[in-house]
């Protein structure tokens, strides 16, 4: 395990905000779960497992948080077969872009629809990240995992999970994802190739893919209704507060335009919730996680 004190967040983040931490504990090894209690009593705050950033939006200023850093790249490996299912292993650090690639050129079919999502492995699975009406845990066959303070392997059979949710035995955001295996069927891999291809450029059609951003900010309040739409009825694509602002290709992607900061961010968050209310009696729930938590 390696510690590094006073780590800041911003750069671990792909929205690029966030103030410091107390402390980045780095897992290495399975092993050094274990010792992870006794040093998480010792620094004090409030444990944050940190994949590649994603879909987080950290406070400004020092934040009692303790970052936990599962640095665990390996795979993706083929790793059997099950249920005539091809078993693919991938640890909770490997990109999803690299996941996918592997996929794609092993002519293995499943998570076409997940291509574009940034983040790692560990982070799709701990929010069932999803797109294209593909979900992460619809393809999980196990995930390994640190629960109660120690490793099991967890059957998809055992796993909650729902619309950008995953719980294990009824806790949720209580656990370390270490990693996943997925369950996938063969194909043809010019099909799967350009079943990709189509889906990232419809996304990159209608998504700032390359800007700083945490991806979708709040959640659909229903399949028929989007967060998008009711944002952009509400008059907020484009609307901008302090170096922040919503997408004008995205009304629900928030994004940083160089120099924005969390506080910026959940003021405009806060005003577009207020907005959405009022007009159409409806109260957004937020998607990214916001840390330490603010909205309701």
């Amino acid at each position: 395990m390696r510690e590094m004190p006073a780590p800041f967040l911003a750069p671990r983040t792909t929205l690029r905000v966030g103030g410091t931490a107390i402390a980045e504990l780095v897992l290495e090894q399975r092993e050094d779960v274990y010792l992870l209690p006794d040093k998480l009593k010792a620094l004090g705050g409030t444990p944050l497992v940190l994949g590649a950033g994603s879909n987080i939006l950290a406070q400004d200023g020092e934040l009692p948080l303790v970052l936990i850093r599962p640095f665990f790249y390996d795979g993706p490996e083929i790793a059997g077969e099950a249920d005539g299912k091809i078993l693919v292993r991938a640890g909770a650090g490997v990109p999803m872009a690299r996941l996918l690639r592997f996929c794609s050129a092993s002519g293995l079919s499943g998570l076409e629809g997940l291509v574009g999502i940034p983040g790692s492995v560990g982070g799709a699975v701990a929010m069932n990240a999803g797109s294209h009406g593909t979900e992460t845990c619809k393809n999980i066959h196990s995930v390994q995992v640190v629960i109660d303070n120690t490793i099991e392997r967890i059957s998809a059979s055992a796993l909650q999970y729902g619309y950008r949710t995953l719980s294990i035995n009824g806790k949720k955001n209580d656990f370390i994802v270490l990693e996943a295996t997925f369950g996938l069927t063969v194909a043809e891999r010019d099909g799967i190739c350009n079943c990709m291809r189509h889906n990232f450029f419809k996304k990159k059609s209608k998504q700032p893919v390359t800007a700083w951003s945490a991806g979708c900010v709040f959640k659909n309040p229903s399949p028929e209704m989007s967060a998008g739409r009711l944002l952009d009825e509400a008059g907020f694509k484009g609307r901008k507060l302090g170096g922040m602002a919503f997408s004008t290709l995205h009304a629900n992607f928030l994004i940083n335009e160089g120099k924005g900061s969390a506080t910026a961010a959940l003021a405009l968050l806060q005003e577009a919730r207020e907005a959405v209310l009022q007009r159409f009696g409806i109260a957004l729930e937020p998607e990214v996680r916001i840390v330490p938590c603010l909205l309701p």
